[in-house]
């Protein structure tokens, strides 16, 4: 469990030292000071969960102190340290915020019990924002759409491994959903009232990313100016999500499997073993034992990261899930911006089913949020597509046609679509550089104002419009 930190700030060395002989004995990890200022510098500097401070200090008042950690660390629990001539102040630090306090002379259970009252108060309320942060993003597996046989073995298999404290790694594409599956896996775990947290190990270098996961102690390294918990040591109890796990630098790799394996790790600089108890969720999108062949990730760590694999198929291997996320992502877009988008024709319907979405959910979910922006009707049909989507190209380039009546389908999709496209193109740039005057686009690229008009309108378009479409730009996934 993670160490709870007391600060003892009085002008008095035998309470320094008493409160920390004491503490100490109840496996505390306590730091003393005597004087306001630099007490005051070392709470805001630091990840102190308690602090005892003496009212009358030589340099500035226990309110002051009091007073700043309430504006810049209110996580901090304030006892205050007062002579019997002075319960009112202790009362009006009361009010200002502080947890408790003592009259001097007092006793070893007198400091034992009020600090362990702040430890439980600050236990129970930091359990409490989690719980309320977990039940906004509360969910289970009604969260993942899907009604493919592939999408229901996994559901089987999460409720499987969910109860346990098995390590599970999550192979798939990018895109293809892993965090919202380590999210499922966690909230039906028996760690689920305690925290979740990711680490993307693809966004740090292998320097920063041993302090990310293991924390460091002040000096450590330049910029390190004050003690920093790491993901372990904040994940204690509860699940942490190593996603992009193919990315770890194999210095780091050896650390954390012995972290794995011992719960016991030590922070950046430090010299002390510090324990943990975290369940771990792995994720990659690359082949880890290929890797291990090519030597670039430890043998050991893949078989203990191995456990219990899971693979998420990609978006074009389960097609009949699409129309759902189509739609499920087009009722959440609506609603964010106020539209009414009744649902998709059948040819844009099937366009986006036959689409191989490389990029899986996480495109499909891009494209659909950019569609229902920039839609002006309440379906989603072909021409919606045409102006704001773009596949690699369609289909009928990779066959020739066998019949007078497919030569003519393919010729009028190439004029509707790719000739349409940049048709349209063309009348929106014109547009663009007059600024939107129409009569002023025509003579610009030579036609007359009536025709430049008809085409327009055979494009949907208007003046107005235009101008924003230099903001937004073409769309392409």
């Amino acid at each position: 469990m993670k160490s709870v930190k007391i600060l003892v700030i009085d002008d008095e060395r035998s309470i320094c030292d008493g409160c920390r002989l004491v503490l100490l004995d109840q496996g505390y990890q306590v730091d003393t000071c005597q004087t306001g200022r630099k007490g005051l510098d070392l709470l805001l500097g630091g990840d102190y969960d308690v602090a005892l401070i003496d009212m009358k200090l030589p340099d500035i008042h226990g309110m002051e102190i009091l007073q700043a950690l309430k504006r810049d660390r209110p996580a901090v629990y304030v006892i205050v340290l007062t002579g019997f001539s002075s319960v009112e102040n202790a009362v009006e630090a009361m009010k200002s915020g502080a947890f408790d306090y003592l009259s001097k002379p007092f006793g070893e259970e007198e400091l034992i019990l009020a600090v362990e009252k702040a430890i439980e108060n600050k236990r129970l309320k930091d359990e409490n924002r989690c719980l309320r942060q977990q039940l906004v993003d509360r969910f289970d597996f009604g969260n993942i759409i899907g009604e493919n046989p592939q999408i229901l073995k996994l559901f089987e298999e999460i409720k499987k491994v969910a109860p346990t404290d098995s390590t599970v790694l999550l192979c798939g594409e990018t895109g293809t959903g892993k965090e919202l599956f380590a999210k499922a896996i966690h909230a039906q775990s028996k760690r689920a009232e305690r925290q979740f947290i990711p680490v993307d190990c693809s966004t740090f270098a292998a320097s920063l990313l041993e302090s990310e996961l293991f924390g460091h102690v002040k000096g450590a390294f330049t910029g390190a100016v004050k003690d920093k918990a790491g993901v372990f040591e904040a994940a204690d109890g509860g699940t942490f999500f190593l996603d992009e796990v193919a990315n770890l630098d194999l210095s780091i790799q050896g650390k954390l499997l012995r972290a794995m394996e011992t719960q016991e790790f030590k922070p950046v600089g430090s010299s002390h073993v510090k324990k943990s108890d975290v369940r771990i969720i792995a994720a990659t999108n690359r082949d880890l034992k290929t890797m291990v062949d090519e030597g670039s990730f430890r043998e050991d760590l893949f078989y203990r990261l191995n456990v219990f694999p899971i693979f998420i198929p990609p978006l074009r291997e389960r097609r009949d899930d699409i129309p759902r996320l189509l739609y499920h992502f087009l009722r959440i877009y609506s609603r964010q911006t106020g539209k009414r988008i009744e649902g998709f024709s059948d040819d844009a319907l099937e366009i986006l089913t036959a689409y191989d979405w490389p990029g899986n959910v996480r495109q499909l979910r891009n494209t659909v949020e950019r569609l229902v922006i920039l839609a002006d009707d309440q379906i989603l049909d072909n021409r919606s597509l045409t102006d704001n989507w773009e596949t690699k190209g369609p289909a009928f380039r990779d066959r020739i046609p066998e019949t007078l009546e497919e030569l003519r389908s393919i010729k009028k999709d190439l004029l509707e679509n790719e000739f349409g496209q940049i048709e349209r193109s063309f009348l929106q740039q014109a547009l663009l550089a007059e600024k939107g005057n129409i009569t002023q686009a025509a003579r610009r690229v030579g036609m007359q104002r009536s025709n430049f008009s008809a085409l327009m309108k055979k494009h949907h378009l208007s003046a107005d419009p235009v101008k924003s479409a230099e903001k937004d730009g073409p769309f392409k996934e």
